[in-house]
């Protein structure tokens, strides 16, 4: 068996763990195994050329995010950020150690870790991508329902920052998704405020 093909089944393995239910289609997934397959097809759509590095980064971006909870933490936005950095470091370690189990090399591993932790983001195309794949699963399988949780005010910001952590061709792909009338409405919203 490929490497490849065994660190998927291993990360599948793990996201499958999640006590969190995702339902999609009338069929219920564990979240973050439904998120990482997701995910994985947008970098492909996005880049069919992808790396090996990319699609590993892809199917381990947020491994076990359940285990670290936004709640055990500050509210606010220090407490947010703070949250997002430490859970980066977990999911990179996590998909090092998996990766390690199987067989790759320090060099694949440290790669998959660079953009799991997304640095240098608009300067490394791997990182731009999964960026861009993060958001339209955002958009496509979680936007709806989210935005009816948040008064519009909120919902466009949080829009806005989205999109400007995308690029060009990510947004082509964001403006091909299907959305409610306003769905679409707050997309729009949020694109006059790019400027």
């Amino acid at each position: 068996m490929e490497k490849i093909t065994q660190a998927f089944e291993k990360f599948d393995d793990y996201n499958k763990q999640d006590p969190n239910s995702f339902e999609w289609n009338g069929e219920i997934y564990p979240q973050e195994y439904f998120m990482a397959l997701k995910c994985s097809e947008w970098v492909l759509k996005l880049d069919p050329q992808a790396s090996e590095e990319l699609q590993l980064a892809s199917r381990s971006q947020h491994i076990g995010r359940w285990s670290i909870p936004r709640n055990t933490y500050p509210d606010g936005k220090v407490g947010y950020l703070t949250w997002r950095k430490d859970l980066g470091k977990f999911h990179a370690e996590t998909a090092a150690k998996i990766l390690e189990q199987v067989g790759y090399n320090e060099s694949v591993i440290e790669r998959v870790k660079q953009i799991i932790t997304k640095q240098k983001i608009k300067q490394d195309a791997d990182v731009q991508t999964i960026e861009n794949a993060l958001c339209l699963v955002f958009l496509e399988f979680q936007y709806e329902a989210f935005f009816q949780k948040h008064d519009e005010e909120k919902m466009i910001e949080i829009i806005r920052k989205s999109l400007l952590k995308m690029d060009a061709h990510g947004h082509s792909f964001a403006l091909q998704l299907s959305y409610s009338e306003k769905g679409l409405a707050l997309i729009q919203k949020a694109l006059e405020r790019l400027g």
